[in-house]
């Protein structure tokens, strides 16, 4: 699936590009680029996590199959077959997506997706690196019909591919469309954190499981986008691991081992007796300022490069990450998150730091994370098999 992904990205860069210049055009500019370029290094992040887990992208449907299918692979043949397999697909995904925002412990590997302060097609990219390994469970149903596995993956990438569209503030109302399909005014109910809109349209491709199972809101009011608790870092690690580390802050303080266990599976917002829940979103949050610290030119500029160096390692090494061992592709793995991470720490320096001692380390950062990201762009060439 990595492989057609990225097959899509000059696509997805064109979009990108068309709706910031329209934007500017028009007066309605919602890009920042530390923002985009954070969104944009978690969808770099979670390519490199699906190549090292390639059992919980297709290999668990591979293998529970044969032995749950109830109905043989042929009874899908055909273009019923596929349009079968992605309204299945999008009912499996409205649950997980669902249970993601109702259970703390997929909340943590969700929240990912929800951090941008902005909402734009970057945020569309801001993939969760460990969403696709929860969640591969909850599309089993699908291996009980028999629905074979290029129509699973097939039908997996069309929702995935068919919510890039969605992530924009310039489409407005679609009318009748808006009452079957996820659109952007659904979706940009989805990302608002406004407490008329919380947990609401999970619907990847129909939202008409949103009105069946009384999750759904219209688009009555200005969106505020982001999380409760707002993230406020550019560190694509730290974005990873924001909600785990408050879950283990919560476990600490938590004297019961039932109720450690019940703050995995319970409410994002819930707390045992004795610690104070997880405030909602109030007028104070709904006014709060984004996130939007200074930044230097050159720190741009050297984000910049590490992002579009990092992104061409990993289009090379995932071009043929089905043919290395797992050590290979877990260190490959390694070093693209250290260009990431590197692209994090130049937006997140500042403009003050004018000691001689933080300019040198800012330099030591980006060229030792561009060394390797260079270094894994040539090995993996020399490497690769010839065709």
């Amino acid at each position: 699936m990595h492989r057609v992904l990225l097959i899509a990205v000059p696509l997805f860069g064109l979009c990108i590009a068309l709706e910031w210049l329209w934007g500017r055009l028009t007066g309605r500019d919602n890009y920042r680029l530390p923002d985009a370029i954070s969104s944009l290094s978690q969808g770099v992040l979670s390519l490199a996590v699906a190549a090292v887990t390639p059992l919980f992208q297709s290999g668990l449907y591979a293998w529970a199959l044969p032995h749950l299918a109830l109905l043989p692979a042929s009874t899908w043949s055909g273009a019923w077959g596929w349009a079968t397999a992605i309204v299945v697909y999008d009912f499996c995904d409205y649950w997980l997506h669902r249970v993601s925002h109702e259970s703390a412990l997929f909340w943590a590997a969700h929240a990912v997706h929800h951090q941008s302060e902005h909402f734009n097609l970057t945020t569309a990219l801001r993939q969760e690196s460990f969403y696709a390994v929860m969640g591969a469970p909850f599309f089993l149903p699908m291996a009980l019909l028999g629905l074979p596995v290029d129509l699973y993956l097939g039908a997996g990438l069309f929702v995935l591919l068919y919510q890039f569209w969605i992530h924009t503030e310039h489409i407005g109302r679609l009318g009748w469309l808006d009452r079957v399909f996820s659109t952007p005014s659904n979706h940009r109910v989805h990302h608002a954190v406004n407490p008329g809109y919380l947990d609401k349209n999970y619907g990847a491709v129909l939202v008409i499981w949103d009105r069946l199972f009384g999750t759904f809101a219209e688009e009555t009011e200005r969106c505020v986008y982001g999380t409760v608790k707002p993230l406020r870092s550019w560190y694509p690690l730290q974005a990873v691991g924001q909600f785990y580390g408050e879950l283990l802050d919560r476990a600490r303080a938590t004297p019961r081992w039932l109720d450690r266990a019940r703050l995995l599976f319970k409410s994002p917002g819930w707390a045992p007796p004795g610690l104070a829940p997880f405030a909602p979103p109030d007028e104070a949050r709904l006014r709060q300022p984004r996130f939007d610290p200074p930044v230097s030119l050159l720190d741009k500029m050297r984000a910049t490069s590490l992002l579009l160096v990092t992104a061409v390692a990993s289009a090379v090494w995932l071009d043929i990450s089905d043919e290395l061992g797992e050590g290979r592709n877990l260190l490959a793995a390694a070093v693209i998150a250290i260009g990431l991470s590197a692209a994090g720490a130049m937006l997140s320096r500042g403009v003050a730091e004018h000691r001689k001692m933080a300019r040198w380390l800012a330099w030591a950062i980006y060229l030792g994370a561009m060394a390797s990201c260079a270094t894994l762009i040539a090995v993996i060439a020399a490497t690769a098999p010839k065709v």
